[in-house]
């Protein structure tokens, strides 16, 4: 028997989920919700498989773009990133990295953080100082 993909069934779960691109971390816990929900249903419909196939899809992008550091992050997101995972305000960087104009510039990328700020924050956040700085700016 030759299982053929329904349009309209596909159709009615588009509707039903709305998958989209994720761009917050509260979009990405209901797509991951969405995928085990999928994930655990016993004998998956093509139609099923197609959207388990596109969330993960969307939930991989997310991930690779938002938490791992790359390309397309730069030592002032990351700051950023962790600042926000650690629930940590730029005022708590105030006093260990410079004064508010200080931590306000490096926060918003106007300002190199130097090796010592990036030894600094790496011991704040846990994390390797390399993180903080661009590849082309080490001597």
């Amino acid at each position: 028997m030759t299982l053929i993909f329904n349009s309209d069934k596909y159709r009615e779960l588009l509707i039903k989920y709305q998958p989209k691109l994720i761009r917050t971390e509260e979009e990405n816990e209901r797509a991951l919700t969405t995928v085990k929900e999928l994930m655990n249903r016993p004998n998956r419909s093509l139609e099923e498989n197609e959207l388990y196939d596109l969330l993960i899809t969307l939930i991989e992008k997310f991930e690779r773009e938002f938490y791992s550091p790359g390309k397309a992050s730069t030592p002032h997101s990351m700051v950023a990133f962790l600042m926000e995972q650690q629930n940590i305000k730029p005022e708590d960087l105030v006093g260990t990295i410079g004064d508010e104009e200080v931590v306000a510039e490096v926060i918003q990328g106007k300002r190199v953080i130097t090796q010592e700020q990036a030894k600094t924050v790496g011991k704040m956040f846990k994390v390797d100082p390399s993180l903080f700085i661009r590849q082309d700016e080490i001597d």
